[in-house]
């Protein structure tokens, strides 16, 4: 059965975003999401039932579309957000001012709910522009819509990941002997998965009292950077060294990245940005309110991401592992 509350997701084509529009309208919710390209994001509507999931067409930086998408919300969702800059997607417009944006359009439209997925680690004073500009956004939200609830999650996996598939994916080319540890590989990490992000999300809409908190969700585990890796050799049954990189020359090869993206189509491996995150650790703080506060108990990495992981084994699904 359908409810009567109309919930507004922005970046609910993206790879969290279905995560989530799929959770609520498990709920019964009806969902409106807000995205820059509706035509290439038709699968959101057979999440559904016909009629559940409505897609239109908003820009974070033309005002009006904002206000638009918002139209008799009861709960706005602003999951909006890039790993690296690129055209006039930049940190700034999309984390900072794009999330006042929609926060403010959700005030003035009279809805009651308002989440805003940020990330652990989002300080206006980071040195890394992508938490800094979090940081920004989740003040500049705050200010215009005082019982938001912020989340910020670790890193996030997934089937469409860009971590694990990631590193799977170089791991499985034949001229790959090696894979990097910035840093070391001392960075430590809990990550978290889509679709216990969802369940927070439904959860927070849901309970009252978690409006104006904030919470920080993780896994039940904590890894480092290199024990990350090793899980993923282990599950593609690869063998690879794994070189440390220390971050002066990561940070050079963050340049290199950046300069590749100049490529059209071409996402930067590594950026500088990047690098400046991983010398900081991704873990919820110890005094934090976290993702069972909302009611969830979170799926470790070792329950989900074999599974998607097979197409990069020797043979995938087919492929046989060396006895002993």
């Amino acid at each position: 059965m359908l409810r009567d509350e109309l919930v507004t997701v922005f970046g609910g084509s993206g790879f969290v975003g279905k995560y989530v529009v799929r959770e609520l309208a498990r709920r019964g919710y009806r969902i409106r999401v807000a995205t820059r390209r509706p035509h290439l994001a038709h699968e959101l509507k057979v999440m559904g039932v016909v009629g559940q999931v409505q897609l239109v067409q908003a820009n974070l930086r033309v005002e009006a579309s904002v206000d638009r998408a918002v139209e008799g919300a009861s709960a706005v969702v602003n999951l909006v957000g890039v790993l690296a800059e690129g055209g006039r997607q930049t940190f700034s417009r999309l984390h900072s001012m794009g999330a006042e944006t929609v926060a403010r359009a959700a005030a003035k439209a009279g809805a009651k709910r308002f989440i805003q997925i940020s990330a652990i680690g989002a300080d206006q004073d980071s040195d890394s522009r992508y938490a800094a500009t979090k940081g920004e956004g989740e003040a500049l939200v705050k200010a215009a819509f005082k019982t938001a609830t912020i989340l910020r999650p670790s890193i996030i996996f997934g089937t469409e990941d860009a971590f694990f598939n990631r590193f799977a994916g170089m791991a499985s080319l034949p001229f790959v002997m090696a894979l990097p540890l910035i840093g070391g590989g001392k960075t430590r990490f809990q990550p978290v998965w889509a679709g216990d992000v969802a369940d927070a999300v439904a959860n927070a809409i849901q309970t009252p009292a978690t409006a104006g908190k904030t919470y920080e969700l993780g896994g039940p585990k904590v890894y480092s950077f290199k024990e990350l890796m090793e899980f993923i050799l282990t599950t593609i049954d690869r063998k690879r060294f794994l070189i440390p990189v220390p971050f002066p020359i990561a940070s050079a090869l963050g340049l290199m990245g950046e300069l590749s993206s100049i490529i059209p189509l071409v996402d930067p491996f590594l950026t500088r940005d990047q690098v400046t995150q991983l010398k900081s650790d991704n873990v919820v703080a110890p005094r934090a309110k976290g993702i069972e506060d909302l009611g969830v108990t979170p799926q470790t990495v070792e329950a989900i991401v074999p599974a998607y992981l097979v197409p990069f084994r020797d043979k995938g699904q087919f492929h046989q592992r060396a006895a002993g």
